[in-house]
C-alpha cells in the first residue's frame, strides 16, 4: 500500500490524516489548540503548542493507521493562513505568541497605511486589500513591540513565517526556512504576478527581507523530516495554505471552478486560470496551490465568523451542549421567524471589509425563540458566503469570464443538510458534498504525492474525486432574491452609525 500523510493546523485544532493512494481516510487523530485572548479583538496561538499538538497528532495518526514512518510516501503540511509566527533563528523560539489571523490589533495601522494612500500598490502587487488580516501588519506589530525585535531582524537574527514555515522549521530541525506561493499571497508583501517578495512592500512596512522564508513552489522540495520526530526520515513534498490546499483537494483545477469550506470561518475560492483577475466588487485575489505547470489565481472571499457561530450558540448563549445539536434545534421551527443574525463578532470580512462592525440580530419579536435564533444564526452562513458568490459572478462577467455552474463544499459544517440545503436555494445552482470532505487534508496529501511520483499528474487526480450528495435548488429565484435583500437590509442596518 503506498500512504500519505497530511499534517492540517488549523485555527481550533491541529489534525493529522493518513490516507491511501485513492484519497480515502485510513486513519486520523486531533488536538484542540488553546485559542487566548488577552484583549477585545486580539487572538494569539502559543506557536510551542502549535508545534507540540501538530506533532502528537502525526504520531497519533499513523499508529492508529498501523502504519510505520517508513511505509510513508511523502508528508504535506496545510495550515491557518496568515497567522504570524517570528522567532529566533539560533534557539527556535518564538519571540512572542503567534498573531492569529482573525487579530484585528493593527487596524490603526492599516488606517494609516490607506490615508497614505498605499492601496493601489497594495491591491496590484498582491490582489489584497490593507487589511488586519493579513501576516504584513502583524509582522510590523511584532518588530514594533517586542524590544529589541527590529534591530535583531536588521542582524538577520529572526526568522518570520505563517503557520508552514514555522512548521517546516522545526520538523527539519531548523535546516529549512520555506514556504509556498499560497502562504506567502497572504502576508500583503508578495507580489503574484512575479511570484516574488516585493521590496517596494517590505519598504512599506520597514520589514528586513533577511527575517522572510524562500518560496518554492507547493508541490516541490520542502526538506526532509528529521527521523527523531516520526521515525524515519520523511520528505515534505508539498505545502499549501488552507483555502488553496481544498481548492486543490476539490480538484478545482479549471477556471470558474468553485468550492466553499465551511470551517470557523467561510472561504469561498473560485480559480480564474492564469489570469490574475482584480475584483472590483470586495473580494482579493490570491494565488492557488502551485503545481507543476504555469500558476494559477484565484478570487476569494473570506468571512470571519462562519461555523464559529454555532461554537457562539453553545459557549455564549448556552443554546446548546455541543455544535452537532444546532440542526435539530434550527428545524424545530419552519423557519427562522424573520430573525436576521449578522454575526460580525470580529468584524465583517469580504465583500464588506469593515473591521469596526460588530454583530446584531433583528427581527425580533414577542414569539422569537431560542430556535429562531439558532435557525437565523446557521441561515447567517449561507447568507454570507452567497453574497460572496454574487459578487464572484459579477466580477467573472465583468472580465469576460465563466460564470460558477455549481459550487463545491467541505469543512465540518458541511455535513449541515439544512445548511447546505439553504445554500444551494440562495445561490439557484447545485451544491456539492464530496465523499472525502477532509478536502483540505487531501489537499496537501495529493500536493505531496504529484511531487512523489504517486500521481501522474491533475487528470488523475480529477479521475478520484468523488460527490456524496448533491444539493439542487428547490428556492424560485424570486424568493431567493427576497431573502437576501432582507440580509442586505441587516447588514446595512449593523454598519449604520
Amino acid at each position: 500500500m503506498t500512504y500519505l500523510l497530511a499534517l492540517d493546523q488549523g485555527t481550533s485544532s491541529s489534525r493529522s490524516i493518513v490516507f491511501d493512494r485513492e484519497g480515502h481516510v485510513v486513519a486520523m487523530a486531533q488536538r484542540e489548540l488553546p485559542q487566548h485572548y488577552p484583549q477585545p479583538g486580539w487572538v494569539e496561538h502559543d506557536a510551542m503548542e502549535i508545534w507540540q499538538t501538530q506533532l502528537d497528532t502525526a504520531r497519533e495518526a499513523l499508529a492508529k493507521a498501523g502504519v510505520t514512518a517508513a511505509q510513508v510516501r511523502a508528508v504535506g503540511i496545510t495550515n491557518q493562513r496568515e497567522t504570524t509566527v517570528l522567532w529566533n533563528r539560533r534557539t527556535g523560539e518564538p519571540l512572542h505568541r503567534a498573531i492569529v489571523w482573525q487579530d484585528r490589533r493593527t487596524e490603526p495601522l492599516c488606517q494609516a497605511l490607506r490615508e497614505a494612500g498605499q492601496e493601489a500598490l497594495v491591491r496590484e502587487r498582491t490582489g489584497l486589500v490593507i487589511d488586519p488580516y493579513f501576516s504584513g501588519t502583524k509582522l510590523r506589530w511584532l518588530l514594533d513591540h517586542v524590544p529589541g525585535a527590529q534591530a535583531q531582524a536588521e542582524r538577520g537574527e529572526l526568522a518570520f513565517g505563517t503557520v508552514d514555515s514555522w512548521l517546516i522549521w522545526r520538523l527539519t530541525g531548523g535546516a529549512r526556512h520555506l514556504t509556498d506561493p499560497s502562504n506567502a499571497s497572504r502576508t500583503m508583501l508578495f507580489d503574484i504576478a512575479r511570484q516574488r517578495w516585493d521590496t517596494d512592500l517590505l519598504a512599506m512596512l520597514d520589514i528586513p527581507p533577511s527575517v522572510l522564508p524562500e518560496v518554492r513552489p507547493s508541490s516541490g522540495d520542502f526538506g526532509t523530516i528529521a527521523p527523531e520526530w516520526l521515525g524515519a526520515p520523511l520528505p515534505i513534498g508539498g505545502v499549501a495554505g488552507d483555502q488553496q490546499s481544498a481548492l486543490f483537494g476539490q480538484a478545482c483545477f479549471g477556471a470558474g471552478m468553485a468550492k466553499n469550506t465551511y470551517g470557523t470561518g467561510c472561504f469561498l475560492l473560485m480559480n480564474t486560470g492564469e489570469q490574475v483577475l482584480h475584483s472590483r466588487n470586495g473580494l482579493i485575489a490570491t494565488a492557488t496551490a502551485q503545481a507543476p505547470g504555469r500558476p494559477q489565481y484565484a478570487l476569494e472571499g473570506s468571512v470571519f465568523i462562519g461555523g464559529a457561530v454555532v461554537q457562539w450558540l453553545r459557549d455564549g448563549l448556552r443554546a446548546i451542549d455541543a455544535s452537532h445539536e444546532v440542526q435539530a434545534l434550527a428545524e424545530s421551527v419552519p423557519d427562522a421567524g424573520g430573525v436576521v443574525l449578522v454575526p460580525a463578532f470580529t468584524g465583517l470580512g469580504a465583500p464588506y471589509w469593515r473591521a469596526d462592525a460588530r454583530g446584531s440580530i433583528t427581527g425580533l419579536s414577542r414569539g422569537t425563540t431560542m430556535a429562531h435564533i439558532a435557525r437565523a444564526a446557521l441561515e447567517s452562513i449561507a447568507f454570507q458566503s452567497a453574497a460572496l458568490l454574487q459578487a464572484m459572478g459579477r466580477d467573472a462577467e465583468a472580465a469576460g469570464g465563466t460564470p460558477v455552474r455549481e459550487l463545491r463544499v467541505d469543512g465540518g459544517a458541511s455535513v449541515n443538510d439544512l445548511l447546505m440545503q439553504f445554500q444551494a436555494d440562495l445561490l439557484g445552482v447545485p451544491v456539492v458534498r464530496p465523499a472525502v470532505v477532509e478536502t483540505t487534508a487531501l489537499g496537501a496529501a495529493y500536493l505531496a504525492g504529484l511531487h512523489e511520483g504517486v500521481y501522474a499528474g491533475l487528470d488523475e487526480l480529477s479521475a478520484l474525486w468523488r460527490a456524496e450528495r448533491v444539493f439542487e435548488p428547490r428556492m424560485q429565484a424570486a424568493e431567493a432574491a427576497e431573502r437576501m435583500a432582507a440580509w442586505e437590509h441587516a447588514v446595512r442596518q449593523t454598519l449604520a452609525p
